[in-house]
């Protein structure tokens, strides 16, 4: 069975009218898995993060500078697109701690696999930097949670969203424990991502795609990078799961369908049925045309339940 980590105050983060990252993102991905092809997801409410989880990746005087930033009312800025809104603070520290609760369900058991369908998303977000809609690194989080507190050895967090994770390769550019495989569009938002910035222990692995290009540039890339992730041996997969490389999402230049979204997804599970008893938990990052949003979240999740323990 599949666990999907959901939570109402995921809606209470207020980005404003036209902000793409909006709450209907997730009103959308709720009535796409209300199906009765997903009748048997064991449903879950994210709890709040434990703050030491959250200061694994962030500094405490970040961390707080952050908090004070968050308004008692109205909206406030924490970068130039970042919005942050009263129902913020909650908002993201259940996004943390509904990643952080999902690994240790699934390295518990018996469930092998989640999803946790929450917002803000987390990979741009920096050490010390908010940005690109994201307050916290929350698969970077998820990742140093897994090692420092479950005693994993070796983890492997896969980012497919049309946006570089740079928030999670600064957070785990150190992190030998970790391979970060990241696919993403370049030139485009936020401009990292190159094939040469590969960490400190060559850990990273970023695939850049050309604009334009689609599903046979995509699984050309990651099916060279998978068999490295074969070869790390890693216990535990972590996905970034953005769904912006849709072709009808307004904020990227790639053209996937659901059936790119399929393959991707099967590709992780079969290895992590491989690798680790298929233990991968998933996180939403972006994804902002709401109709290729719930069609590739379904899809996604459909291939999760496919590979659940």
């Amino acid at each position: 069975m599949t666990i999907l980590y959901t939570h109402p105050a995921s809606l209470a983060h207020d980005t404003g009218e036209g902000h793409p990252e909006r709450p209907a993102r997730i009103r959308a991905i709720g009535r796409a898995l209300s199906a009765p092809a997903f009748a048997d997801l064991d449903r879950r409410e994210a709890p709040m993060a434990a703050m030491d989880d959250v200061l694994r990746c962030h500094p405490a005087a970040h961390v707080a500078r952050l908090r004070g930033l968050v308004p008692d009312r109205g909206m406030a800025m924490a970068d130039a697109d970042t919005i942050l809104s009263p129902g913020s603070w909650e908002a993201a520290l259940r996004a943390v701690g509904g990643a952080v609760a999902a690994v240790d369900a699934v390295l518990d058991g018996p469930d092998r696999t989640a999803f946790v369908a929450m917002r803000p998303p987390g990979h741009h977000a920096e050490r010390t930097r908010a940005m690109g809609f994201c307050l916290f690194s929350t698969a970077a989080i998820a990742a140093k949670h897994a090692l420092d507190a479950r005693g994993l050895a070796r983890v492997a967090v896969l980012d497919f969203d049309v946006h570089h994770g740079n928030g999670t390769q600064d957070c785990l550019w150190d992190e030998g424990r970790a391979m970060f495989v990241s696919s993403h569009q370049m030139p485009l938002y936020p401009g990292t991502g190159a094939a040469n910035q590969v960490g400190a222990h060559g850990q990273i692995v970023n695939l850049p795609l050309a604009p334009g290009s689609g599903g046979a540039e995509m699984r050309a890339a990651w099916g060279g990078a998978l068999a490295r992730v074969r070869d790390f041996g890693p216990e535990l997969f972590l996905v970034s799961a953005g769904f912006d490389a849709h072709r009808d999402d307004p904020l990227g230049g790639l053209n996937w369908t659901e059936a790119d979204y399929g393959w991707i997804t099967g590709q992780i599970r079969d290895l992590a049925a491989e690798a680790c008893e298929g233990r991968v938990v998933s996180l939403l990052e972006g994804g902002y045309d709401l109709g290729a949003l719930a069609a590739s979240v379904a899809v996604h999740v459909a291939g999760l339940q496919g590979g659940a323990g």
